[in-house]
């Protein structure tokens, strides 16, 4: 009986170990195809090996006619077809069944834009990364050597006048607003390549082999400039509004989180009034100082706005010089990581590999600030933390406006939320993965949501030592965020006007009448984005509650937060099984 029980067992084992085989290379055949796919992906579009790290391709730029577009999609198609036909999901590991349905759902993402959607017919911003953003990127997410950066920056300017072309024979009739911010972002290139490329190069002007080649990229771009003012913007009629049920399903699909459209709808609507009665505590503390002398306005719906309203108008005064926001950045970034180290809110990437830098004028007018984050295939690369100024375009009062809007105190949660422990932080975290499907397809809801948790958290955690001035601040940030969410629905599926948008984004947001205009123009050209802040952040903060009540005295806020990182950017749906597998 002994003898039988130790044969079983013998079996038992070899039975699973068999089991963790077939596994094992069901997933390296999952991993060969996913490599696959980029490898005819990256030969194909150059732009995108260069987003994602791989340099082999830097000196083209893709093929962008209505042949090489169809390929694309049917090089989409076909991936999908072989990722059911060559992969069984059964035997998968765990992880691997994740990696494929992150993939599928790329795939299925994809080739849903490319049924509902015209960007190069309808969109003049399509070509706007391959006409300034396909050289800044060698320069400043590269780790080739320099001259090998030069010689294909010149061979891809080379290519702006077919760009130019294919972009003026195919745009047909846009939403005026895409046509006009593409008006404005041309002029950034003009000047990007004028003088921008040989300060961002190193380059002199007079003898590199730059010169040539931007000098004809000047001229097309010129050329361009003329037919987007005077051809596209008068012709340009088109609806950016999604409609109900085509922002629905985008929506389903850019979360990838199992929510729709009425269910992300009510949840910010809820939050939205929770935030703002908290607002209204932390306004009432600050009244007297803020209003000396004056009576507090009546606790009711009128007078809880007026009292926000006033103490932040005060609160607001208090900003950085237009010249001087990346030199406050960059000394607010060194005091933050200070806290955090000392805090142990998370272990910091060493190296820092993070620089603080002035937005590239060819990039403004989407949004004040972004993170650039090294791509996952040349991980070793430098990030940016990109901040605007107000636009060279606005008038004085609109650019008070603005800057008001980004005060000390926002700049603060700003940095947080961009770099430490936000964006940067997270994004060197994610290009660690062993997964290569999760290091390339990440999930822009995990991203941005990890950020906005960051802001609350590292307040809570004393970052500011109390300072209610901050905190009313970092309130007032969420807000927007839960705002965000119900301006992207009701802008696209209601007939929500633009002073409809900025009277609630002013009034009910408290957000200055900069920062409101310039988030109406941001829900026309990106629709659905916009609700990726709020829903990823309620995830990861209702994640977090979970994982503390179950662990009680033994949970580690530091350990939490690398957990949640160590994942790669994923899908927030599946942060609770990952998350409580790594605890």
């Amino acid at each position: 009986m002994r003898r039988l029980l130790l044969l079983l067992l013998a079996l038992t084992f070899l039975a699973l170990t068999a089991v963790g085989r077939d596994a094992a290379t069901e997933d390296q055949r999952l991993a060969a195809l996913f490599k696959s796919f980029l490898e005819a992906e990256f030969k194909a579009r150059p732009m995108e090996a260069t987003r994602a790290g791989d340099h082999r391709y830097d000196h083209r730029l893709d093929d962008i006619s209505v042949k090489a577009r169809a390929a694309w999609v049917e090089r989409w198609r076909k991936t999908k077809e072989a990722l059911s036909a060559e992969i069984d999901a059964k035997k998968l590991t765990r992880a691997g069944q994740i990696d494929r349905e992150i993939f599928l759902h790329d795939l299925d993402y994809r080739l849903w834009l490319a049924q509902t959607s015209k960007p190069f017919e309808e969109d003049p911003r399509s070509f706007n990364e391959y006409l300034s953003e396909s050289v800044y990127y060698l320069f400043t997410q590269s780790t080739l050597p320099k001259l090998d950066n030069v010689r294909n920056a010149a061979s891809r300017i080379d290519s702006i006048p077919r760009i130019v072309s294919a972009a003026k024979a195919t745009l047909g009739n846009p939403p005026k607003v895409f046509a006009e911010t593409a008006v404005r972002q041309n002029k950034g290139a003009i000047d990007f390549y004028k003088s921008g490329l040989f300060d961002l190069s190193g380059e002199d002007p007079k003898t590199s082999p730059l010169s040539a080649g931007a000098r004809r990229a000047v001229a097309a771009l010129e050329d361009y400039q003329v037919f987007l003012e005077k051809k596209l913007v008068p012709r340009a009629k088109g609806e950016w509004r999604l409609g109900k049920e085509k922002f629905a399903k985008k929506l389903e699909l850019e979360l990838n989180a199992g929510m729709d459209a009425a269910t992300v709808l009510s949840d910010a609507e809820t939050e939205f009034t929770r935030v703002r009665n908290e607002m209204y505590v932390v306004a009432r503390q600050l009244w007297h100082k803020t209003q000396p002398g004056k009576a507090l306005p009546a606790d009711d719906k009128e007078g809880r706005r007026e009292t926000i309203t006033r103490v932040l108008g005060v609160l607001n005064n208090d900003h950085s010089k237009a010249e001087d926001l990346v030199k406050d950045a960059k000394t607010y970034s060194e005091k933050i990581k200070a806290f955090i180290t000392a805090k142990d809110i998370l272990k910091l990437p060493d190296p820092d590999r993070c620089r603080v830098i002035e937005m590239p004028e060819f990039q403004r007018g989407f949004s004040v600030a972004y993170l650039n984050a090294a791509p996952p295939l040349d991980p070793k690369a430098s990030s940016y933390y990109a901040i605007s100024p107000p636009p060279s375009h606005w008038d004085a009062r609109r650019k008070e406006s603005l800057l008001q809007e980004y005060n000390r105190h926002m700049l603060h949660l700003l940095t947080i939320h961009e770099a430490y422990p936000g964006h940067y932080v997270q994004l060197e975290y994610a290009n660690r993965h062993p997964s290569l499907i999760r290091r390339v397809l990440s999930s822009g809801v995990f991203i941005e949501g990890w950020a906005v948790y960051t802001e609350q958290m590292m307040l809570d955690q004393g970052y500011g030592e109390g300072d209610l001035a901050l905190r009313l601040n970092q309130l007032k940030f969420y807000l927007r965020a839960v705002a965000n969410a119900i301006l992207d629905h009701k802008m696209h599926c209601t007939e929500m006007t633009d002073e409809q948008a900025v009277a609630f984004m002013t009034a009910e947001a408290f957000q200055s009448e900069g920062e409101a205009v310039g988030k109406v123009v941001r829900a026309k050209l990106s629709s659905c984005q916009l609700s990726t802040y709020f829903v990823g952040r309620m995830a990861i903060y209702k994640l977090r509650q979970k994982v503390q009540r179950e662990q009680g005295d033994k949970f580690s806020l530091g350990r939490f937060h690398e957990a949640v990182m160590s994942q790669g950017s994923v899908p927030v749906k599946y942060l609770t099984e990952l998350v409580g597998k790594a605890k």
